[in-house]
């Protein structure tokens, strides 16, 4: 697979190292999403997380979670190509933008809905003990059936030991244990889970300040401003729960889905008959990054019997076009439906299916001229004839060369001057307009000289 596989229909992002394109396949016709990382500038540390977003997408197959497609190294531009599940009605923090222009707001069931897809999709990382740590209101994709995915793995980790130590993530929706540099588990994306579902009610966040350090003292007292009046009292004791300073006191994904507040709201078709996802093992990365393509996963694109069929069989064959691929094999009997076979055609034979133009055509190539023996008299004749035309070409002309030397070396200036005129008119001409030896001035008489 490669890039020339895709039709890039337009940009949809783009960050320091990376740039998301919406693309079309030219073999099934779907839209996804391809992130194209430029792997030469970045950083060991850098590169881990690039590999780790496509470790962890395909992990992970889960309704709220963007789908992984396949990845593939584009060699001709050293980068790391991720096709992904394509959201085609933006993401949360558009729709929250949208809203502000209109001076509208979500509705109520609106912002439940969000928020019980974003912690079926939070379950399903943290049932694999990976944390997202980068949880924000742009990295919740909409779909146009209503459907809510997480998306934008780059900084998640897989929390081994329970406790993450790297300090990452949007300030305005860290944690406390995040800002105060503790230790942090999955708790932490509870915390930014609230501040998701508070500025989707309010639109705008939780905790706001005119620089990092009056950010900082609001964290980590937990101080915000009420919701409005508009919302019901669950929803604020909700985001109360959520937003707890002392992570203990934070619920899990399973305790909020167990909460009675949650359990009647959640009108969407259960999710706990879902295949058990594995996570992968760890990406290697070798030191040049042609290596990377064999260890990156299998393609997961799922099968579209319209784009997959067998091709249709030419008119000059006598049959029709196959459409039912659903019991298709590899003999043409098979491929053939059984009621055209009995009922809505008859039995060709091989002749009659197989017309002139289709036989194999008996090619005719042209005659070659055998190789001719080394022969030595006539490769010496040949060099012969190379050493004469050679003597026969014409010879450059050179300019005769004054000698400076003469018998009268010793004798004054003017007996020098004659004796190399002397000698330079004695040189026979060559290519050109012949010298006149001996030039005589005409003598030219005035017409008054009588």
């Amino acid at each position: 697979m490669s890039v020339t596989d895709f039709d890039i229909l337009e940009k949809l992002g783009e960050g320091a190292y990376s740039t998301v394109f919406k693309v079309r396949r030219r073999s099934d016709g779907k839209t996804y999403a391809l992130k194209k990382v430029r792997f030469m500038p970045l950083k060991d540390k850098e590169k881990e997380n690039a590999v780790n977003e496509v470790r962890i997408l395909a992990s992970i197959s889960h309704p709220n979670v963007i789908g992984y497609k396949e990845a593939f190294i584009d060699e001709s531009t050293n980068t790391l190509c991720l096709v992904m599940e394509f959201a085609d009605n933006g993401d949360l923090l558009q729709r929250i933008t949208n809203h502000q222009k209109n001076n509208t707001y979500f509705s109520e069931s609106e912002i439940w809905d969000i928020f019980i897809q974003a912690v079926r999709g939070l379950k399903a990382l943290h049932d694999l003990n990976i944390l997202h740590r980068d949880l924000k209101c742009a990295n919740l994709f909409m779909c146009s059936d209503g459907m809510v995915k997480l998306g934008d793995m780059n900084v998640s980790k897989v929390a081994k030991l329970g406790l993450v130590y790297t300090q990452t993530g949007t300030p305005y929706y860290a944690s406390p244990e995040v800002w105060k540099d503790k230790p942090y588990d999955s708790k932490s994306d509870i915390w930014s889970l609230g501040c998701v579902i508070y500025e989707t009610a309010t639109l705008n966040p939780p905790f706001r300040a005119q620089d990092m350090k009056g950010l900082y003292r609001k964290v980590i007292k937990g101080d915000y401003p009420p919701l409005p009046s508009r919302y019901s009292s669950q929803l604020s004791d909700l985001i109360k729960l959520l937003l707890k300073v002392n992570p203990a006191q934070r619920p899990t994904c399973d305790n909020i889905l167990n909460l009675p507040a949650v359990s009647q709201r959640n009108t969407r078709r259960n999710v706990g008959d879902l295949p058990e996802n594995n996570l992968l093992g760890t990406i290697k990365i070798p030191r040049q990054i042609k290596g990377l393509s064999s260890n990156l996963p299998a393609a997961s694109y799922e099968k579209d019997r319209s784009y997959h069929s067998v091709p249709a069989v030419t008119k000059r064959t006598g049959m029709k076009k196959i459409k039912d691929m659903s019991n298709a094999s590899d003999t043409i009997t098979n491929r053939i439906p059984s009621e055209i076979q009995s009922n809505k055609s008859r039995v060709y034979s091989e002749k009659e299916l197989r017309g002139k133009e289709m036989l194999p055509q008996r090619v005719i190539l042209p005659e070659i001229e055998p190789l001719r023996p080394y022969n030595a008299d006539r490769r010496s004749q040949n060099r012969e004839d190379h050493d004469i035309s050679q003597r026969q070409r014409p010879q450059a002309y050179k300019v005769p060369q004054v000698v400076s030397y003469s018998p009268y070396a010793q004798g004054t200036i003017a007996q020098r001057i004659q004796a190399l005129k002397a000698q330079y008119d004695n040189v026979p001409p060559s290519i050109g307009i012949p010298r006149q030896p001996n030039y005589q001035r005409p003598v030219v008489q005035p017409s008054w000289w009588g």
